[in-house]
């Protein structure tokens, strides 16, 4: 299969200002779409103009949420090329949390050549500032017009993309974060590690009430005892304790997060000591208090390396590093930053040049 590129009739004024660009808030010029019939597998891949499409106010994706999704970035090299990075990561993790919502593979290779070839095309909307990125959003969804609790025969698959600044508005800065111990977000048997928009509605009420008691994200408990720490929000968690790695294995219930394993990976290589272990609400807050556990953090696509300066637990807060970023924190988002942007060399293969 062919992509048949289309031109826009009329292209969009890009941002003047890169230091406002937010986070998800602008879209470039065009779109990568194909469909997908039952019998006939995948068709009509195009790149065409990014614009709204037709879809059945009894689309299947509407009424019983069969849809999966995938984020990454492209970034601005110094040298004027672009790297993107573990693209063909994401497109295989795509591929497993859609057989969780018994949704057709795709042929990931294809999806991959797909994306560097809108990336080519939209390489000038790539933010040239320190910090900044093009970031990248497949989506794959169910499209049937009927009613009735089974799986689609009609799909359509799509990237979209957009320049973005910091996901956190305070970057670096440590962030506060809410241990939910009232509602859970996935369970064993679920869909924890299927990167689906159900997950997300899930933890919608709870990402309210952090926000409303200044918090920026929620820290998830394992919904069976309410003890054991599972991920933030948006991120996988980390934890240095006694100076070893510290973070929640990946038993069906969390996602397996690419910069998870991106600085798990950095970390083995620098010759820290890396453990995937449970942990529980009282070994976080007894190391927190006695000082073992030096630093807290999370990773994930959107935000990279994110500091955790504080738990608020009920009505007990819970201070980490002092509420200061920490040296390993630092450290990771420097070297993973470093190979992203192309500003050191990447031994491990990430990156691929568009």
């Amino acid at each position: 299969m062919e992509v048949k590129f289309i031109q826009a009739k009329e292209l969009k004024q890009k941002p003047q200002d890169e230091t406002k660009l937010g986070f998800g808030q602008i879209f470039s010029d065009y779109m990568f779409i194909m469909r997908y019939t039952e019998g006939e597998g995948w068709h009509d891949a195009e790149i065409k103009a990014y614009e709204p499409f037709s879809i059945s106010p009894a689309a299947t994706v509407l009424h019983y949420a069969q849809e999966v999704f995938e984020g990454l970035k492209a970034y601005h090299c110094a040298d004027g090329s672009t790297n993107l990075f573990r693209s063909t990561a994401n497109f295989n993790r795509m591929n497993n949390s859609a057989k969780r919502l018994a949704m057709p593979e795709f042929d990931e290779a294809f999806a991959n050549k797909a994306l560097h070839e809108l990336i080519a095309i939209e390489k000038d909307w790539i933010p040239k500032s320190e910090g900044t990125s093009l970031y990248i959003r497949p989506n794959y969804i169910g499209m049937n017009p009927y009613l009735g609790v089974r799986e689609a025969s009609e799909y359509i698959f799509y990237i979209i993309c957009g320049p973005v600044g910091a996901y956190y508005s305070n970057g670096l800065a440590p962030t506060k974060i809410l241990i939910e111990k009232e509602y859970t977000r996935s369970s064993q048997g679920g869909m924890g590690f299927a990167k689906t928009g159900g997950n997300y509605a899930a933890s919608l009420i709870a990402g309210k009430e952090a926000h409303d008691k200044g918090c920026d994200q929620v820290l998830w408990l394992d919904s069976a005892q309410r003890k054991y720490v599972e991920e933030v929000g948006s991120m996988n968690i980390m934890f240095v304790i006694d100076d070893i790695i510290v973070t929640p294995p990946l038993d069906g219930t969390i996602l397996p997060g690419i910069t998870r394993d991106s600085v798990l990976t950095i970390a083995k290589s620098k010759g820290y000591k890396v453990q995937e272990r449970m942990v529980s609400m009282d070994e976080l807050i007894e190391t927190a208090k006695s000082g073992a556990m030096s630093e807290a953090f999370g990773t994930g696509t959107a935000a990279v390396v994110s500091p955790i300066g504080e738990f608020v637990y009920g009505d007990e807060r819970i201070t980490v590093a002092g509420g200061k970023m920490g040296g390993k924190s630092l450290e990771f988002y420097n070297t993973l930053t470093e190979i992203q942007y192309g500003k050191t060399n990447d031994p491990f293969g990430w990156i691929e040049k568009v």
